[in-house]
């Protein structure tokens, strides 16, 4: 029976967005099983304070400063994690997000939302996702291995009200990351693996206004709503995420690819009835 271990030691790790919510968690996972990671970040603070604060743990991490959507800028910092570490093992896809300008509320309508709030959401989230998958999937298959773990979301399967671009765009990352799935298998070699977490509903610093009443603390009726079309009856934490992403990067996922993976307390499979 072959050996299957979440030791991660030795292994060079490239995350974009890697001083983000989950990206951060995600290095931390990785560097305590023993990888080095580049956080590629365009917060180069945060990315600093993340690093610094791994020092005393199994593996290793280094700040890159890096905008996932200028194609010179990602060459060059992808080329400080290579000239560092001689190679890269695996690619996670971290960057990505919403923006107001593209969110419908009260002062603005669907009809009103800007070109330019749209491009910012598509372009972060998928193309965010394309670029470094075209440099380091190109690094793949001149090494003949590699793998790629994208960040899709719950609204892939189940649009939002409200987030029209963002859904559109994760939508896209799931269905990207099927095509590179193939691309990569079909084209170059069976051990490059593409594949994606679908994260549900998250209580992070990031959502907690539209999830909790600022002034007494109870759940607003969004999150109310969320909560009746979760089987399991609540908000996922954000360590919960580890181990499914822990998984797919492992050779215990060897012959999963091309899967987009719902972490999500059952949401995507609830009717509502």
């Amino acid at each position: 029976m072959k050996d299957i271990s979440f030791d991660f030691s030795g292994r060079k790790v490239a995350v974009t967005g890697g001083a983000g919510v989950l990206g951060a968690d995600l290095v931390r996972a990785l560097v305590q099983h023993g990888a080095d990671v580049a956080v590629m970040d365009l917060n180069m603070p945060a990315a600093s304070e993340l690093c610094n604060s791994l020092k005393q743990s199994p593996g290793s991490a280094m700040a890159i400063e890096t905008n996932v959507l200028d194609r010179e800028n990602l060459q060059q910092s992808f080329q400080v994690a290579l000239n560092h570490y001689g190679h890269i093992d695996i690619l996670i896809n971290g960057a990505g997000g919403n923006s107001p300008k593209a969110t419908v509320r009260p002062d603005l309508s669907f009809f009103d939302i800007p070109a330019d709030g749209l491009d910012f959401v598509f372009n972060l989230n998928l193309m965010g996702t394309i670029l470094p998958s075209q440099i380091l999937g190109r690094h793949f298959a001149e090494r003949g291995e590699g793998l790629i773990l994208n960040i899709s979301s719950m609204n892939a399967f189940r649009p939002l009200t409200n987030i029209a671009a963002y859904s559109a765009a994760k939508a896209g990352v799931s269905n990207f990351t099927q095509w590179l799935a193939v691309h990569m298998a079909k084209n170059y070699t069976a051990k490059i693996r593409v594949n994606a977490i679908a994260p549900g509903f998250f209580f992070t610093k990031q959502n907690e206004f539209l999830l909790k009443d600022a002034g007494t603390g109870e759940l607003t009726p969004r999150a109310r709503t969320i909560i009746e079309h979760i089987p399991q009856g609540k908000f996922g934490e954000a360590s919960q995420l580890i181990g499914p992403s822990l998984w797919l990067l492992s050779s215990a996922a060897e012959y999963v690819t091309g899967i987009v993976l719902p972490v999500d307390g059952g949401f995507s499979a609830f009717s509502g009835v």
